[in-house]
């Protein structure tokens, strides 16, 4: 994995309402809309927005547009791929 890919995904598992939005996906295992994050967290659209996008920058989130609606799914292979790159880091 490209050094540059893990500093951009470490920082977006810095904040803990990421954690707590890919926590939620993942129990979720489909998907989740926009408006269904908003039930889980306590923050404004913005915030939630900015959160969101900070993941999909890393490639944690995948966003697919359904009309209207914007879901978001956990893009599992990537956050592999981070923990077997963390894995290398053990002594």
């Amino acid at each position: 994995m490209d050094i540059r890919k893990v500093e951009r995904i470490s920082k977006a598992l810095s904040d803990p309402s990421r954690i707590t939005i890919l926590q939620q996906l993942r129990q979720k295992e489909d998907c989740l809309y926009c408006h269904e994050i908003s039930d889980f967290i306590d923050l404004a659209q913005p915030s939630i927005s900015h959160h969101v996008k900070q993941l999909a920058d890393a490639d944690l989130v995948v966003v697919e547009k359904e009309g209207r609606q914007v879901k978001y799914k956990l893009n599992q292979t990537v956050l592999n791929e981070y923990v077997q790159f963390l894995n290398t880091l053990k002594v």
